[in-house]
């Protein structure tokens, strides 16, 4: 199958770039620079450099390749993952996500590209009784970073799933971790505030994260290639409370435990930092399991814990 992927260089997109390649289809990625572009053609496709706001240059690119499928994993983030600088950056990345978007959705159809593909969000559910389905309602009341995310979101939904000439599939993915994310072990911007006591729990701590590595997500992303249109949630099978992922994250990059603040004493984090850390809702990945084949790993840091915990119970038995 011959494939496009708009933002081939990112946290996921470098992944599934290498995924797309050994899986033997025919990959042409997109990025905004020739830096960028080496580093596509490295992970054996081939790479044009367009940015994406440039409608005209998007649908010539397009055009040209006349892919099958079209992958879509625009975001323009921060390289340090606070809430200062993700504020910062949220008109930005919105705009790069919505127009963007929208040019590379426009020229996929006009290229006759036959099924669209979008990153989505599998981490903004709203409030309700345990983990949530594809089926339930993200955040749209949430703290307003959150909020404005969710519409965000809601919008590129709207705009593949309701194509008729393309079949949709929004991939909802959880937080990224490995290579090149946030939660990088070596590297990553949070690993660093954590090993820093910058990154703290918060209040009750109840808020539940679903996490997502980011070569599961790159798998999953290429089941649906061929999978049946429609919404899948890309999470991992531990989704955990941050009271609960972060102290065991902290010894699993060799940090101290993390402090503890109260809400109040979180103000100055701002109220997405509190929303995230109290009522987070995390989600669950049946469907993609019994659709996509979808399989991913256990999450690293838990892993690590059940294991010296176990090893722990049995030398002192």
């Amino acid at each position: 199958m011959k494939v496009f992927v708009a933002g081939a260089t990112g946290a996921i997109g470098r992944p599934l770039v290498s995924a797309l390649a050994a899986a033997r289809h025919e990959v042409v990625g997109m990025t905004n620079s020739e830096r960028g572009l080496e580093v596509i053609q490295k992970y054996g496709a081939d790479g044009v450099v367009v940015n994406a706001l440039d409608s005209g240059a998007v649908k010539a690119a397009i055009g040209r390749v006349r892919p099958d499928a079209v992958i879509e994993e625009l975001t323009s983030l921060p390289r340090d993952y606070t809430p200062e600088a993700m504020r910062a950056a949220a008109e930005r990345d919105r705009r790069v996500r919505l127009e963007g978007g929208q040019n590379v959705y426009n020229a996929a159809r006009t290229a006759g590209a036959k099924r669209y593909l979008i990153q989505s969000t599998g981490f903004y559910y709203g409030p309700g009784a345990g983990l949530a389905s594809e089926a339930d309602l993200l955040a749209v009341n949430a703290s307003p970073g959150i909020a404005g995310g969710v519409h965000t979101y809601l919008q590129i939904e709207k705009r593949v799933l309701g194509s008729r000439d393309l079949e949709g599939v929004a991939l909802r993915y959880g937080f990224f971790y490995g290579p090149g994310t946030y939660h990088d072990p070596d590297t990553g911007s949070v690993t660093r505030q954590v090993r820093e006591q910058k990154y703290p729990v918060i209040g009750s701590g109840a808020g539940v994260y679903s996490f997502i590595h980011v070569e599961d997500a790159a798998a999953a992303t290429v089941a649906a290639l061929e999978s049946d249109p429609g919404v899948y949630n890309i999470v991992d099978d531990d989704p955990s409370e941050m009271k609960v992922w972060l102290p065991a994250f902290a010894r699993f990059v060799a940090a101290p435990p993390p402090p503890h603040f109260t809400e109040e004493q979180a103000q100055a984090l701002g109220p997405d930092a509190i929303y995230y850390a109290t009522r987070l809702r995390g989600a669950r990945n049946d469907l993609a399991k019994r659709k996509l084949g979808f399989s991913p790993r256990r999450l690293e840091w838990l892993s690590k814990v059940a294991i010296e915990a176990g090893a722990g119970s049995k030398s002192g038995s």
